[in-house]
């Protein structure tokens, strides 16, 4: 469906069209230095830069310092060392089970050699008997050294070699304790402060390995009650719930954050279909598992991808789900990280085996700015689900285009319009209907024109944190004079009414001025300024994205909306009145003379509608979910360029104005003609001669 922030674009170009990827917001320097909020060293550093001449494809490598055991693998990259690879790490099997004094736990442990206790990737056997020594129940006891150490690339993918030696080996009963100690060692490793250091490993499957490891994990544990919180982590969430076959339909809702210390959390929902579960035997209980993962998406490495330079970002949580075999289908529904109007989504299942997303395994029902809905197939290779942020569609492009192109035809023929009245305003306002008339076409050219201008302004404003109070600005500039030009147009319609109806009684041009001003700039200044003292306070009047009226949160939109579409429905009541009040057909008349006064109708409502906006109420269209797309280009081709409709129906159609032009050009004509005269007459020459 096209959303409502793709409504308001087309509504003039209302929406800005940059669109901010979602990516980690974290920089790694060349000292390869990351540090938390209380300044803990998250990598290990290398005492100096690797010497000698940076040549292109070249590499070096430097010892970590202490107290990680590894290296840190450069590149050449334009003249320039640049961090690669980095295997420091200060975990391992020895460090997992020492108590706070720093003597091993286990017996097993001071009996290995050095070099299996130091070693990455820690050892299955070592680990599985170290936990069934010391925490056999709840695995708690390797959760305060994993969480004392440092997020480096190396700990890293030795907490996901934990991870998986604890998968493979420990989960023939999983309960419920067992499952949020695990939950808490991947929680570590999902920190927003570790991201970027996943690129630094390696093995580049080993997110897949993590995402496979839970999942597997997740799969074995026992759900007991009807509906169970396992895990509720910041950056990973587990849920349990009971399935039978008279079960209606199970949900599982998610909302967490992509950052710490946020609140502004982003959701998911899995739903199992009512016929679905009917799969399910008529006796008997399953279960079902679901897990989330707000940053797990912009670290899932994918292999084998055809275009390897295509940049295929994750637009919202990671939702895996672990179902009995015999169902088959689910839906879920993903709220977007980046919420731009050009943040399209594409459904996708990750596909354990070959190792990348798939997008024959979803199909997406539903695309509007702030979620998408997927219908996904589930197997025992397809059990982890997101939405990627799809490339502009070339629906879009066509949209934009016109948008571009109209918004320059329109400008310019708006102040073509401007110049035309300004030339021949002294021949066309001879009486008091004609004068407001053109009072009206020009302050409603002038509206257009000015809120055009602030429209550019707007849409190529970088908005940003700082500069949030010009960016309401714009916005209210924005507001103030599309409403304008929407109440000039009601006021042109009542004066056609007032022409029409009250035939007999004459117009006070004065009084008329000021009910036209009040009306045509009093009442979009009064609805704008209450509009951002009732929104503003909440910071609810502009939207996150752009620089326009906000609607998710306070509704802000319906302030322009609102005045938008009665103006319309007004303006549709007196395109109906003028056709029969001025095209009646006089009784016993032919045929041909009943198609003259249809063809005379028809150029009535030709000219009344794009002058009246009456265009606008295409947009009521596209307010609908699963609007065809015909529609919305229709739309964006009429308000687009509405400014060449009335520069076109108000202005050249207008034979008044044609014949004022006439006028216009023979004087100046004849005055150029009469100064050649004059210029070459005899008398001229001889004065010419003299001097």
């Amino acid at each position: 469906m096209k959303s409502q922030a793709t409504m308001v674009c087309c509504l003039v170009f209302f929406l800005s069209t940059e669109c901010s990827h979602y990516r980690p917001k974290v920089h790694i320097k060349d000292e390869d230095t990351l540090q938390n909020s209380e300044g803990k060293l998250k990598t290990g550093r290398v005492q100096e830069k690797c010497h000698g001449p940076c040549t292109s494809s070249s590499n070096c490598s430097q010892p970590c310092a202490r107290p990680f055991r590894g290296e840190i693998g450069f590149t050449c990259n334009q003249k320039q060392w640049q961090k690669s690879t980095e295997t420091c790490t200060s975990l391992s099997v020895k460090t997992l089970f020492e108590d706070p004094t720093g003597v091993s736990r286990l017996s097993v442990a001071s009996s290995m050699p050095l070099a299996v206790l130091d070693f990455r990737a820690p050892e299955p056997k070592s680990v599985a008997q170290g936990i069934l020594r010391t925490c056999p129940l709840d695995y708690a006891c390797i959760i305060d050294a994993v969480k004392a150490s440092e997020a480096t690339s190396g700990n890293i993918a030795f907490i996901v070699g934990l991870l998986k030696n604890i998968s493979m080996d420990l989960s023939d009963h999983v309960t419920r304790e067992k499952m949020k100690s695990y939950g808490e060692v991947a929680n570590h490793i999902l920190d927003t402060a570790a991201l970027s250091n996943w690129a630094f490993i390696p093995d580049k499957n080993v997110s897949a390995d993590f995402l496979q490891s839970v999942t597997w994990f997740a799969g074995r544990l026992r759900v007991h009650s009807e509906s169970e919180d396992v895990v509720d982590e910041l950056f990973i969430q587990t849920k349990g719930f009971h399935l039978t076959h008279n079960t209606t339909e199970k949900s599982f809702n998610f909302s967490t954050g992509t950052r710490k210390n946020t609140t502004e959390n982003i959701s998911g929902i899995i739903e199992i279909p009512r016929r679905e579960l009917r799969k399910l035997p008529p006796r008997g209980t399953s279960q079902a598992v679901s897990l989330a993962f707000p940053t797990l998406g912009a670290i899932l490495n994918e292999a084998h991808l055809p275009n390897a330079s295509l940049s295929r970002l994750i637009n919202g949580l990671v939702l895996s789900v672990l179902l009995p075999e015999s169902l088959k289908e689910i839906l879920l529904t993903f709220e977007k990280i980046n919420k731009s109007r050009h943040a399209r989504a594409q459904c996708v299942g990750w596909h354990s085996r070959k190792r990348r997303w798939e997008e024959s395994a979803c199909e997406t029902t539903l695309d509007v700015t702030n979620r998408a809905k997927c219908r996904c197939n589930y197997t025992n290779a397809v059990m982890s689900f997101s939405i990627l942020m799809s490339p502009q569609s070339a629906m879009d492009r066509v949209l934009d285009y016109i948008t571009c192109i109209g918004l320059s035809v329109s400008i310019l023929s708006l102040v073509l319009c401007l110049i035309v009245e300004a030339t021949v305003w002294s021949r066309v306002v001879v009486t008091e209907i004609s004068y407001m008339r053109h009072v009206c076409i020009v302050n409603i050219a002038t509206s257009l024109l000015i809120a055009d201008v602030w429209f550019i302004v707007g849409s190529n404003f970088n908005r940003k944190g700082q500069d949030y109070r010009w960016c309401v600005a714009v916005t209210f500039f924005c507001h103030f004079f599309y409403l304008s030009l929407f109440f000039w147009m009601l006021f042109k319609a009542l004066l056609i009414i007032y022409g029409i109806l009250v035939i007999f009684q004459r117009m006070v041009k004065s009084r008329m001025m000021a009910i036209g001003f009040v009306i045509g700039y009093g009442c979009p200044l009064v609805i704008a300024v209450t509009t951002v003292a009732v929104t503003e306070p909440e910071k609810g009047y502009v939207r996150p994205d752009a620089c326009w009226l906000n609607w998710d949160n306070s509704k802000a939109l319906f302030a322009f909306a609102v005045p938008a579409l009665v103006i319309v429905a007004v303006n549709i009541l007196v395109v109906l009145v003028v056709a029969l009040n001025t095209q009646r057909p006089s009784i016993g008349s032919s045929k041909s003379q009943d198609m003259a006064i249809i063809m005379r109708i028809i150029k009535n409502v030709a000219i009344l509608t794009p002058l009246l906006g009456l265009t606008w109420g295409f947009g009521i269209m596209t307010l609908m979910e699963g609007t065809a797309f015909v529609y919305h280009v229709i739309f964006a081709l009429l308000n687009a360029f509405q400014g060449f409709f009335i520069l076109l129906f108000g202005t050249i159609m207008d034979h008044k104005i044609r014949d004022a032009l006439r006028m216009r050009m023979s004087s100046l004509k004849g005055k150029s003609r009469a100064a050649e005269i004059a210029s070459l007459s005899p008398n001229n020459g001889s004065k010419l001669m003299n001097r």
